[in-house]
C-alpha cells in the first residue's frame, strides 16, 4: 500500500468533515438567523449541496478509480444520466424506507424527503463518483473482503457510519424530553451527519493501522 495514496484519502477525507462544519457555520454569517436547529430544512439543503459538490470535485482532481473504457462523449453523457436517476431513485427509497421505520406517511413529506437527500449524498453520491452506475460493484464493496482499494474500504466505512448515525438518532425521538432537537428528522440528521464525520475520519486510521493485513488485489 502506498502511503502517498493513503495520505491523499486522509487529506480528502478531511476536507469532507471540514466542508461539514463550515456548512454549519458559514452560511450563518450571511443569512440572518440561520442555525442547524432553527433552520434545519434549509441546513440540510445547504450541507447536501455542498458536500456533494465537494465530493464531485475531489473525484475529478485525485480520480481514486480507474476511468472507463469507452471515454466517447456519448458514453459519457449516458453515464452522467444514469447517475442522476441512480441518485434521485436512491433518494426515493430511503424515503420509503424511513417511512416504514416509522416516519409520518403524508405529515413532514418535505422533512423526511430531504433528510432522504441527505443520507443519498452522504452513502449513494459517493457510490456514483467512485464505482459509478455499477450495481455489481457496489454490491461487491459492501461483500466482506469487497473493497479493491482504500477508496473503497473507506466507502465502506463512511457509508456504513452515515446509516447507523442516522438509525441511532431516531432513538430520542419518542422520548419525552421535550427538546428541540427531538424535533422530525433534526435528530436523525444529525446523527447521519456525525456518523459521516466519524466515518471520514475514522476510516484512514484504520486503514492505516490495518495496512499490514489489507492487500487488494485485482478480480
Amino acid at each position: 500500500m502506498r502511503e502517498a495514496e493513503l495520505r491523499r484519502l486522509l487529506a480528502a477525507n478531511l476536507l469532507g468533515a471540514a466542508c461539514v462544519v463550515l456548512t454549519a457555520v458559514v452560511p450563518g454569517v450571511f443569512w440572518d438567523g440561520f442555525t442547524v436547529l432553527g433552520t434545519h430544512l434549509a441546513w440540510l439543503c445547504v450541507c447536501s449541496v455542498c458536500v456533494s459538490a465537494l465530493n464531485i470535485i475531489l473525484h475529478l482532481v485525485l480520480k481514486p478509480s480507474l476511468p472507463p473504457k469507452r471515454s466517447s462523449f456519448a458514453h459519457k453523457i449516458s453515464r452522467f444520466v444514469k447517475c442522476c436517476i441512480y441518485f434521485f431513485m436512491s433518494c426515493i427509497l430511503y424515503h420509503a424506507i424511513i417511512v416504514l421505520y416509522g416516519a409520518p406517511l403524508i405529515e413532514s413529506v418535505t422533512e423526511t424527503f430531504l433528510f432522504a437527500v441527505l443520507l443519498s449524498t452522504f452513502t449513494t453520491l459517493q457510490c456514483l463518483c467512485l464505482l459509478g452506475p455499477n450495481v455489481q460493484a457496489w454490491i461487491r464493496v459492501f461483500s466482506k473482503n469487497g473493497p479493491m482499494s482504500i477508496w473503497e474500504s473507506s466507502l465502506q466505512i463512511t457509508t456504513l457510519c452515515s446509516i447507523l448515525g442516522a438509525w441511532f438518532g431516531a432513538f430520542p425521538i419518542p422520548l419525552d424530553w421535550d427538546r428541540p432537537w427531538q424535533v422530525w428528522p433534526i435528530s436523525c440528521s444529525l446523527g447521519a451527519t456525525f456518523g459521516y464525520v466519524a466515518g471520514l475520519v475514522i476510516a484512514p486510521l484504520w486503514i492505516h493501522w490495518n495496512r499490514k493485513q489489507l492487500t487488494y488485489k485485482s478480480r
